[in-house]
């Protein structure tokens, strides 16, 4: 391994020369020999270098900075850090839909029974109800502010689902009520 002088440097093509008391002429280097130091070389630095001939000419290899830390070549590089995090977020966004997905479809639901079995029963003409209920849509307990609220949709809104059991009484296991 030799030992030169940085004596000529050019940043913007990324080579230059070392200047050696052992050898007889200026040995080339490009940037490329020191790829795997922290810095970029400047003109003074001290290079030690092994020699290879290129197109007959003498070209620095295996070449490192004198008092300039090496980078690991074990460090985990910034493009394998991002694309692993992209992995768990991904994850996250597709678990996120899935649950999503199987909420609104009430897929989670084991014990459905089919939606002609619900039939909504007419209001008797001599009873006014104390508040004014509309059907707009709603079907589980988790929409309903009240027991009133959930008895009056269970019996004249079609397609409610509050009463698993078809027993009449609606959001038996919600504790709000």
């Amino acid at each position: 391994m030799y030992r030169g002088q940085l004596t000529k440097w050019d940043n913007a093509k990324g080579f230059g020369f070392i200047n050696s008391a052992q050898l007889n002429q200026d040995t080339f280097i490009h940037i490329s020999a020191l790829k795997h130091m922290s810095r970029k070389p400047k003109q003074g630095d001290f290079i030690h270098f092994d020699v290879e001939q290129h197109k007959g000419k003498a070209r620095a290899t295996n070449a490192r900075i004198e008092g300039v830390k090496a980078n690991s070549p074990f460090k985990a590089s910034k493009t394998y850090k991002t694309r692993s995090g992209n992995k768990v977020i991904y994850a996250a966004v597709i678990i996120a839909i899935a649950a999503f997905i199987i909420q609104r479809l009430d897929l989670g639901q084991s014990n459905q029974t089919p939606q002609s079995q619900f039939k909504a029963t007419p209001i008797p003409a001599n009873i006014a109800p104390t508040q004014h209920f509309t059907c707009d849509g709603r079907q589980h307990c988790s929409q309903m502010t009240s027991r009133e609220e959930a008895e009056f949709f269970t019996r004249h809104c079609p397609n409610t689902k509050m009463d698993g059991d078809n027993d009449g009484i609606p959001c038996e296991n919600d504790s709000r009520f």
